[in-house]
């Protein structure tokens, strides 16, 4: 079989599969470093107060690159559209996250026929220990700051009371309050009425303020890309062995000729003999 293998053809053809193989390691391992890649952005760039309006526009997803931003708007809180979100953790207790729907001022409007002309954000305002005496939201315009966070996914669950839900999801919150909302939700820092504070941070509030941090990613791999990184090495050793099975092919063929070719001598000195 040897000798099949180095005909010129057959070297030829070994080329050209070890350099299709070596294209796929070359996208194996770049899937494989893909795998390892922080999609969120840096701390020097989250903690940098940047203006919602610059940093997501309504109707957009979240990327990676903005979530756990420090944000800022002004606006105001709409007190007839508040809810709260039990089971939150805070400082080892269980409690309730206060969200009011924040109107901010200068967002886009959007076209279609849902859409409304006011536009909000969900602001998790602060933390209660109980659902009794929840403080209402501070009225007038409000210079809010606050931690940027990726809607979490509804979740159905019919044995909460009423004005809370489970789940802290933009898309369930904008079916119940029937307006225009962002997809993310604001982790409220401060609140400023006239440059007074009147948010969770101030002691009169009746709110502890949420202690959250941005999205950390670093200890996560993308099993996906992992995924396609072996897909890539399989593809490598399968071009590798097509050349091997058509070397082999070849070999087989030509002893099938040959093995023909000596039946058909044997058969010739045998009639041979016979006459």
């Amino acid at each position: 079989m040897l000798k099949t293998a180095v005909k010129p053809k057959w070297i030829a053809a070994l080329v050209f599969a070890l350099v299709v193989a070596s294209v796929f390691v070359i996208l194996s391992q770049w899937q494989f470093s893909r795998s390892l890649e922080k999609d969120v952005a840096p701390p020097e760039v989250t903690e940098k107060v940047q203006p919602l309006l610059d940093a997501l526009k309504p109707g957009e997803p979240m990327m990676g690159d903005v979530e756990g931003q420090i944000v800022t708007a002004k606006g105001a809180f709409d007190p007839a559209k508040q809810l709260l979100v039990p089971s939150r953790l805070q400082d080892g207790n269980t409690g309730y996250w206060v969200v009011t729907a924040f109107e901010v001022d200068g967002a886009p409007v959007l076209s279609g026929v849902a859409a409304t002309k006011e536009v909000v954000i969900p602001v998790a305002r602060g933390w209660i220990a109980s659902p009794d005496n929840v403080p209402a939201a501070p009225t007038g315009s409000i210079d809010l700051v606050g931690r940027m966070l990726n809607s979490e996914g509804p979740e159905l669950n019919k044995n909460l009371p009423a004005g809370q839900i489970s789940m802290l999801s933009s898309a369930e919150l904008s079916n119940i309050w029937n307006v225009t909302t962002y997809s993310a939700f604001i982790v409220s820092h401060t609140e400023l009425a006239d440059g007074h504070e009147v948010g969770a941070a101030s002691t009169s509030s009746g709110l502890i303020p949420i202690t959250v941090t941005a999205t950390d990613q670093n200890n996560k791999v993308n099993w996906l890309n992992i995924f396609y990184s072996l897909e890539w090495v399989l593809f490598a050793g399968f071009a590798v062995f097509v050349w091997w099975r058509l070397v082999a092919d070849d070999y087989r063929r030509a002893q099938d000729e040959l093995f023909d070719l000596a039946g058909d001598d044997d058969s010739v000195e045998e009639d041979d003999a016979n006459n």
